[in-house]
This record gives structure tokens, C-alpha cells and sequence, in this order.
């Protein structure tokens, strides 16, 4: 379980380059062993001919999209996308913010979600969620844990412990999954302070979260070529030329379609 020190986490940067790498240092010098426990249980669902499944609502969507599909990703990562929950929509007006962020807190929404799958038996989930908080995302958590599916959360814990969790339960994220890692942003996210305004901007979360995903994309990859399976990744053309950008392109496809055909 990661342990959150407030101290750490309460100062606010005047400048964004210096918050960045203030995430970035905190996800390196705290988060590393969550992280390669993390890309084992990923390495052990794919090598096995399971599924990472990927989930996250409004913002926490960018990570899912980071991880597949895209260049330098690979099969074996599963993301649910549930387009009223993202920002993929009209601000205001029909299909608005408001209505997501609505729903992401009606509560027996993200089991409506969970059950639309189907699950096997050695498949694992990450799910993004800055405050963990939110009952959707709990939903799930909970449906996850009902399953026996391996559950790892990256979060923001220091926001987690400041916020209260809007489910029924009680329960957050962060106390629900099997491995947790800090996206090391702020409490509040935003995290540069300007002088003669009242209120933070520039917010961290999608750094953390970025260099999260794509720390067990990497990690994973390394496995399964170790293991004799090196997954078909999708590669640019400044790489491999045009035609064999294409075919690598087709061949990711082919086995994303393969693994997830009987969900």
C-alpha cells in the first residue's frame, strides 16, 4: 500500500516546468516498486492469453487512450470506453460535461458497465481515477474484487485521503484495489499558483499518469519478449518504412481482435 506523506504533496510551484518534475520525481523515487508489481500482474494476464482491462472516466480517459491503441502499444491491453463518462462530447448543451460528471457518481452505473464483459480467468484490471472517489469507478472496483480479478488503481492518494468517497460504500479506491500507485499529483490536481490569482492551475495528474502507463507498457513489452512473445507493436513509419508500418499496424489489430473477440 503506498503511504502518503502530506508534507510532500502540499507545495504548490509558480512555475509548471517545476511541478512537472516534481511529479515525475515523486512517481520515480516512491512509486517504482507498485510499478513493477503492476507490470508483472500485466505481464501474467497477457503471457497467460488474458486481458488488461483499462478504465477511466472524464480526464483518467487520456491514460486508457496512452496505453492502446497507439504508437509504440501493443495487444493485450483492453480499454472500456464508456463515452458518456469522457470528455469526447459537446462542453454544453446535449451530451454536456455536466451529464458525465453526473453520471460518473450515479451509483450502480459502473456495475452496468462491469457486466457488459466478459472476464477470464487470467485477467487483470487497471483503473484511472485522479480522486478515487467517485462512485462509478468504485462500482467497478468493487465488481473487480467480486470477480477475483487482479486490481490496480493509479490514483492521486494524497487527494484520495482529502476526499470523501461518494458511493455508499464508503470505500475509495485506493483502499479497494491490490496494488496502488500514486500518479503524484497534488490534492486539488492543479498545481501552480499565480500571483493575484485566487486559485491554482495547471494541473499534474496526466503527467503522473502518463509516465505511469507507459513505465508498464514498457516493462510488460521486455517480459513478454523475454518470454518468447514479443507483442506486435504499433510502429511508425520513421521506424520501419511505410509497408512494414502498415503490416505491423494490420498485424496489432489482427490480435487485438483475436484476444477480445469473446468479450
Amino acid at each position: 500500500m503506498t503511504i502518503y506523506n502530506e508534507e510532500a504533496y502540499s507545495r504548490l510551484d509558480n512555475n509548471y516546468m517545476d511541478g512537472v518534475k516534481r511529479v515525475i520525481e515523486r512517481v520515480e523515487q516512491t512509486q517504482m516498486d507498485a510499478i513493477n508489481q503492476a507490470a508483472e500482474v500485466c505481464f501474467n494476464s497477457i503471457n497467460s492469453e488474458g486481458l488488461v482491462h483499462l478504465f477511466g472516466s472524464g480526464h483518467s480517459r487520456m491514460a486508457v487512450e496512452e496505453m492502446y491503441p497507439r504508437y509504440g502499444s501493443f495487444p493485450g491491453f483492453h480499454p472500456m470506453v464508456e463515452l458518456a463518462l469522457t470528455n469526447h462530447h459537446a462542453v454544453v448543451g446535449s451530451n454536456g460535461q455536466r451529464q458525465a460528471m453526473f453520471l460518473e457518481n450515479v451509483e450502480g452505473f459502473g456495475r452496468v458497465i462491469a457486466d457488459n464483459f466478459h472476464y477470464g480467468p487470467h485477467d487483470s484490471m487497471i483503473l484511472f481515477s485522479h480522486s478515487g472517489a467517485g462512485s462509478v469507478v468504485v462500482d467497478l472496483a468493487l465488481a473487480m474484487k467480486e470477480r477475483n480479478i487482479p486490481l490496480i488503481a493509479v490514483t492521486s492518494v494524497g487527494h484520495s485521503h482529502q476526499s470523501r468517497s461518494k458511493h455508499s460504500s464508503g470505500s475509495r479506491l485506493f483502499e479497494l484495489a491490490d496494488i496502488v500507485i500514486d500518479n503524484g499529483a497534488v490534492p486539488g490536481d492543479a498545481m501552480v499558483k499565480i500571483e493575484g490569482l485566487d486559485t491554482p492551475v495547471g494541473p499534474g495528474s496526466t503527467i503522473g499518469n502518463t509516465i505511469i502507463v507507459n513505465l508498464i507498457k514498457c516493462k510488460v513489452a521486455d517480459k513478454l519478449t523475454q518470454a518468447g512473445k514479443p507483442p506486435k507493436v504499433i510502429t511508425s513509419s520513421i521506424f520501419v518504412g511505410d509497408e512494414e508500418s502498415n503490416r505491423l499496424f494490420n498485424a496489432s489489430y489482427e490480435e487485438y481482435w483475436r484476444t477480445t473477440r469473446t468479450i
